[in-house]
């Protein structure tokens, strides 16, 4: 999963907590370099703050859902704005759920592990593409890394 967080502190306990509970997190600071990441491998899951250097929040969200090859990503929203309009706009926009932060750990793992449920595997190396040509119609599994 790909953890876009400008804020050094959340970020590392965001992805402190993900490692804890058996997934790899890539953490990034920017939407660009989130770009550059899911150009070189589509993330089973992005969680995003709303307020990046650059381009903002809700215009990499935005982006990410009208993109042909990212639409259907799974997007989470970490944001320290609890007002109803801007979780509305993330919503959207294209975020498929949002937490406050601070948040209770609880809360992040079960959020994470419902978007993940129905989330297709990514995976672009060889390997994986051999092996869905084999399995296409095999249902998708989220699978902890």
């Amino acid at each position: 999963m790909l953890l876009v967080e400008p804020e050094t502190v959340v970020s590392e306990v965001t992805a402190f907590r993900l490692e804890l509970l058996g997934y790899r997190v890539i953490c990034v600071e920017s939407a660009e370099a989130a770009f550059a990441k899911i150009k070189a491998s589509l993330p089973d899951l992005v969680i995003t703050d709303l307020v990046l250097p650059g381009l903002d929040g809700m215009g990499f969200i935005e982006r990410l859902t009208t993109d042909e090859e990212t639409s259907d990503l799974r997007i989470l929203v970490l944001s320290i704005d609890a007002d109803l309009s801007r979780v509305q706009a993330a919503y959207n926009v294209g975020a498929r759920d949002f937490i406050v932060v601070p948040f209770h750990p609880e809360v992040l793992e079960d959020k994470v592990s419902k978007l993940l449920a129905d989330a297709p595997i990514r995976d672009r190396s060889e390997k994986t593409k051999a092996a869905a040509a084999t399995s296409a119609n095999a249902p998708a599994v989220a699978v902890k890394q």
